[in-house]
């Protein structure tokens, strides 16, 4: 850039800074649900930095109008994604795409639009969301955090009206319209309960009470859930390995890096598409707080992140945010419930929804002291409501909206310690575990969840039948209603009743290392394994993942090497080693001859893969055609001929059984697959597991769960197409921190599907191409860097 240019650029920012700095007046105004716009809203204001790859820099001086910059900023790269997410937090999908069409599944596992809008128009005419709201902190929000949502409404709200929506998914659509700070927090309640009635949506509104029972039926109790299918059927549900999400993330103590200071690599695995997405930027108010990363869209704060003294990154929990309450009903009304033999009436809500080109829908919700009455958790757990039984949802998280505020935490925290306190203060975390370092050399790690109070006693004492086989397969209790001496209780340093303290949650500090990739909390350090935590936390001494074991294979090889630096976590991200492919592509090549009698070449093909996903890998996808089909059709307890021990938990179990009844089945149709799709057996996986954008195809290396990568990459299967031709979820926003000694913190990042998901955007694929090679962002935190950035572009924007 020629210097001239150079100094318009700094002279503009000093002018942009000037801006913020001189305080521009706003009074505020409080929310009243008005779609309009504000006359306060047109004093707030902020700078925006923008440098490469569409990253920007926010600067604010104060919580309102920093919300204002970012939701500014998130509007003008995801304005569609994000109106698509308010439609939804409304209750108003079905007024304008329908009842029977499916939404993205971000911010609920709602099966149709219908079964969604039900659902959150439920919360909404039940006054959820502002009841939280008016909870004084810390049970509630901060105050600064209802200043961000306030301020980022009202940047949303100004850039639709300043801005033409260029984006084809929603151009000139009539749902994009202004939003309010509630229609914010709402969405942050969504995102809050996604693990708990937001799993159960279609069950909660679908849950009716039984018909009248037939003439001499009048005793009749309908079915009962078969406690050993119930007790697969909530295991599956609740697996990491079939879940949308999860994530890797490492922090290195002093003891182990080349300078004494901490260092972290984060990897969360997210979806691709849809408004479970981050976003990444800076977010600063002078003085006060000054932090970079990513955020789930529509959310106000950096969720993930890093700041001159403390990097955090979270990994999706094992403990089980939900339980069930078995109720008792009274004798000839399902709608009333017994406790301690006295009876309780259920509280109907009756939700109206509107509908596109048809009459409205009204349905009727019914709520316990417990929580909504379910009719199943999914597809796969039935709990049918009948004459005598019938189980409410117990959800904590329903009354959190906190998560945010733990964020904000994190973002001003100036060591782990800070990091630890901030877990202490706000217990917002409904779903995810947190991993931390900082530049004093210390590490950190904590299961802090918003948990049931389910203690071990609890459920021994209180379990009904169905409850004594899914607790200890699952996490999932089921616990008698009929009892108020079976009340969850609380914990003294608990900031709502019926929830664990922090006393009670999974925590180790400065170790060498620790790690998580979507296992319980028990192998965090392979040498120092964590326990006496109770069993809604997670499993202790069980089978952990081949994506846990080649982790902490990996990172403890690392922390035993010592010396590490950011680059080493860099080269960490994408080794692509499969660890499946380690222990089992040699026992399936020298089987193969035997199991393909006459077909040489695929033995050959497997024998020879490197064991890596690179996408130059050949024989790559024909293992992982293989590995899925034998792990899908093969039980676990027969897939490996050592089995596992719990005194040896990384390297158990080991050597494939290829004896075991479907192996040969398995290799023989991935072979047949292959080669019906016209992909060569030996072909280079880049060329078949790619992503495509704007007509170029853009190869995408990463492994899938099954196979074990780090680097994890959960694509589409489509074989008429070429191959795996979309990703669905897997590696998202990366990033690898550490710190020098001086003023600006050592970072990378990478954001693999890149800030934008509208295709006229030039930030719409650059950061994939970026991931396709292996690349990183060198992230410009300081203001120096910022400045010196080629790509600078400074914006002001104004209510």
């Amino acid at each position: 850039m020629h210097l001239r240019t150079r100094l318009k650029q700094w002279a503009l920012t000093a002018s942009a800074l000037a801006v913020v700095s001189a305080a521009l007046p706003g009074a505020a105004v409080a929310d009243t649900g008005d779609r309009g716009h504000h006359p306060s809203d047109r004093g707030l204001s902020a700078v925006i930095r923008y440098t490469e790859y569409g990253i920007p820099h926010i600067v604010a001086r104060d919580y309102a109008n920093l919300g204002f910059g970012t939701g500014w900023a998130q509007a003008a790269d995801q304005v569609c994604t994000l109106a698509d997410g308010f439609l939804t937090v409304n209750g108003e999908r079905s007024r304008y795409f329908g009842t029977d069409a499916a939404p993205d599944g971000s911010l609920s596992s709602a099966a149709t639009n219908l079964s969604s809008d039900l659902y959150f128009r439920g919360v909404k005419d039940a006054g959820t969301v502002e009841a939280l709201l008016a909870t004084p902190a810390p049970a509630g929000p901060s105050r600064d955090l209802k200043e961000l949502m306030r301020g980022w409404a009202a940047g949303y709200n100004a850039w639709l009206r300043k801005n033409r929506v260029s984006d084809p998914a929603c151009a000139g659509a009539d749902w994009v319209r202004p939003v309010t700070a509630l229609d914010v927090a709402r969405r942050g309640f969504a995102v809050s309960v996604l693990g708990g009635q937001g799993r159960a949506v279609d069950g909660i509104t679908a849950a009716a009470p039984p018909a009248a029972p037939a003439a001499g039926r009048a005793g009749a109790s309908g079915p009962v859930p078969d406690p050993e299918r119930a007790a697969e059927a909530a295991r599956e549900l609740f697996a990491a390995e079939n879940a949308t999400m999860g994530s890797n993330a490492v922090a290195f103590s002093g003891s182990a890096t080349a300078n004494g200071r901490g260092l972290l690599l984060g990897n969360p695995h997210y979806p691709w598409q849809g408004g479970r997405r981050f976003w990444q930027s800076q977010q600063t108010i002078p003085g006060e707080l000054n932090v970079s990363g990513a955020s789930l869209l529509g959310t106000t704060v950096v969720n993930i992140g890093f700041n001159d003294k403390v990097a955090w990154s979270h990994t999706v929990a094992t403990g089980v945010p939900l339980n069930l309450h078995q109720l008792t009903l009274v004798p000839g009304d399902p709608t009333a419930y017994l406790v301690d033999g006295r009876p309780e009436r259920m509280t109907p809500r009756r939700v109206t929804v509107p509908v596109r080109g048809a009459a409205p829908v009204t349905r009727t919700q019914w709520w316990t002291r417990y929580g909504p009455v379910v009719g199943g958790l999914g597809a796969q757990l039935p709990l049918p409501w009948t004459a005598g039984t019938a189980y409410a949802l117990n959800d904590p998280n329903a009354s959190n909206l906190r998560g945010s505020d733990t964020a904000l935490g994190f973002g001003r925290a100036r060591s782990t310690a800070d990091v630890a306190e901030t877990l202490r203060r706000t217990q917002g975390l409904p779903w995810v575990n947190t991993i931390a370092a900082d530049s004093a050399g210390h590490s950190f790690f904590s299961q802090s969840q918003v948990l049931p109070r389910i203690t071990d006693e609890l459920a021994a004492r209180c379990s009904t039948p169905l409850g004594r086989a899914t607790y200890p397969a699952s996490g999932v209790a089921v616990l008698d209603g009929s009892r108020s001496d079976c009340a969850l209780g609380s914990d003294p340093d608990a900031v709502q009743p019926g929830v664990f303290g922090p006393a009670r949650m999974p925590v180790l500090r400065d170790t060498p290392y620790v790690a998580n990739s979507n296992d319980s909390a028990w192998l965090t350090h392979a040498e120092r394994p964590l326990a006496g935590y109770e069993r809604i936390f997670g499993t202790i001494g069980t089978p952990r993942s081949l994506r846990t074991r080649g982790g902490i294979e990996d990172v403890a090889a690392m922390a035993a090497r010592g010396d590490l630096t950011v680059s080493d976590l860099q080269r960490q991200q994408f080794a692509n080693r499969a660890p499946a492919g380690d222990l089992a592509a040699a026992d399936a090549a020298r089987a193969c001859e035997t199991a393909l009698p006459g077909d040489p070449e695929a033995c050959r093909v497997i024998g020879a893969w490197d064991r890596t996903v690179n996408t130059d890998s050949r024989g790559a996808l024909l293992f992982d055609r293989f590995w899925r089909k034998f792990t899908a059709t093969v039980p676990a307890a027969r897939q490996w001929k050592v089995p596992f021990s719990p005194a040896d938990p990384v390297r158990t179990p080991n050597t494939l059984d290829t004896d075991a009844p479907g192996f040969a089945k398995a290799l023989a149709d991935a072979v047949a697959e292959l080669r019906a799709a016209g992909i060569a057996l030996d072909a280079p996986l880049g060329a078949h597991q790619f992503v495509v954008r704007n007509g170029t195809r853009i190869p995408v290396s990463g492994g899938t769960e099954s196979l074990g990568v780090w680097n994890k990459t959960e694509p589409v299967w489509n074989p008429s197409g070429g191959g795996y031709t979309e990703v669905a979820h897997g590696t998202s926003h990366v990033q690898a921190v550490g710190w020098d000694g001086g003023r600006c913190p050592v970072a990378r990042t990478l954001l693999a599907y890149a800030q934008s998901s509208d295709p006229t955007s030039p930030h719409y694929s650059d950061q994939t191409r970026l991931y396709a090679g292996g690349r990183w962002v060198t992230s410009r935190f300081c203001e120096r860097d910022i400045l010196r950035s080629p790509a600078l572009r400074v914006v002001v924007v104004r209510g």
